[in-house]
């Protein structure tokens, strides 16, 4: 059944008070080791990547405020959680640390004994999607990309609307079928927006195909007949009758369309890849290619896993900082027990489920 519904994600200023976020990082850390422990390390990054169980999981962190806070402060208690953790490790985060996350990657492939080249690349490319083809008007200033053992990823990102009011959540995972730059994530939390450039959606790939041929036909040496002048919008009289009008975007990077075109880029994902093509120069592709070669351009909203869910500022009821601290001690026993073959407690946790209501055990 698909779930659907709309979600606001106000900008909280401020931070999690440290009592609760201690008891997080804790409580995280149990969690995740009984995930490993029953269902292996990848099964931490699917729970990542689920914008319903990454919201519920929030919540069973005792973090309940629904607002940007719950992907900042949730994705920084695993962080730190995590931090000497063999299995699972989280790289980036909020603002500046953000910034970190390539070189945190690299530390992290050293440790694991693993290639950093396809985690650095899957950090870099999931960032720049979100920024440049979902032109949704949110820029992204929180990135985290989960890291297991066996090489695989998770990355949760966040982006904060022009009007610095609101936030958007976007999820991917790694996988056998994913494709960077078609309908690549697996999901995102926030509220729909009327007009979005989707260059991700799976029915403009004319439109990603026009873009590298634009870009390969050396655009950048006709750029006169396309730059936006102060007193008005440039006419392509050129390719059309002269009734067609064309806004482009101020700020096109024309050194990055002519570094692609030096690259000799094969396709949209390796033009993307390139330095400087940015937000604008992919928005100017695409209009230049919509007018020049009627190739057809998504503005819907991407936008699919949208609902609401969960209380703020301790409602439904306050955080119960003693069975909070008993829930972790519990799990920690069990995992502690299942290391000498005893997993009576963690098949307990399991038999407690089906007592849950059937909307809430399918999410659990």
């Amino acid at each position: 059944m698909l779930r659907t519904g709309t979600a606001d994600l106000p900008l909280h200023g401020g931070k999690a008070p440290r009592w609760l976020f201690q008891r997080m990082v804790s409580l995280a850390d149990a969690i995740t080791e009984v995930v490993v422990v029953e269902k292996g390390e990848d099964e931490v990054l699917r729970l990542l990547a689920d914008p319903l169980r990454f919201q519920a999981f929030s919540c069973v962190l005792g973090f309940d405020w629904h607002s940007s806070g719950t992907t900042t402060v949730v994705m920084g208690a695993m962080r730190e959680a995590l931090a000497d953790n063999e299995n699972v490790a989280i790289a980036g985060g909020k603002g500046r640390q953000s910034l970190n996350a390539l070189k945190e990657i690299t530390g992290i492939a050293d440790r694991m004994d693993l290639s950093p080249s396809p985690l650095v690349y899957a950090s870099r490319l999931t960032a720049k999607v979100d920024n440049a083809l979902v032109q949704d008007s949110y820029s992204l200033y929180h990135h985290t990309i989960a890291v297991t053992s066996s090489g695989h990823w998770a990355v949760v990102q966040q982006g904060l609307s022009h009007s610095r009011s609101w936030a958007r959540r976007y999820h991917w995972i790694d996988g056998p079928g994913l494709d960077f730059v078609v309908e690549p994530h697996a999901g995102m939390f926030g509220s729909p927006q009327p007009e979005v450039l989707d260059m991700t959606h799976r029915e403009v790939g004319d439109a990603r195909n026009a873009s590298v041929d634009l870009v390969n036909d050396a655009i950048h040496e006709h750029r006169s007949d396309y730059i936006v002048r102060r007193r008005g919008q440039s006419l392509l009289d050129d390719y059309t009758d002269g009734s067609d009008h064309i806004v482009l975007p101020a700020g096109i990077n024309w050194n990055g369309v002519r570094a692609a075109y030096d690259r000799g880029v094969e396709n949209y994902e390796e033009l993307i890849a390139v330095r400087g093509v940015g937000p604008s120069t992919v928005r100017a592709l695409a209009l230049i290619s919509e007018l020049v070669h009627g190739t057809p351009l998504s503005w819907s909203d991407p936008l699919k896993f949208t609902f609401a869910v969960g209380g703020k500022d301790g409602v439904p009821y306050p955080v119960d900082r003693k069975a909070m601290d008993e829930t972790t001690d519990f799990i920690r026993e069990g995992i502690e027990r299942a290391k000498v073959g005893d997993r009576d407690r963690l098949r307990a946790l399991e038999r407690l489920r089906k007592y849950l209501p059937p909307e809430l055990a399918s999410t659990a």
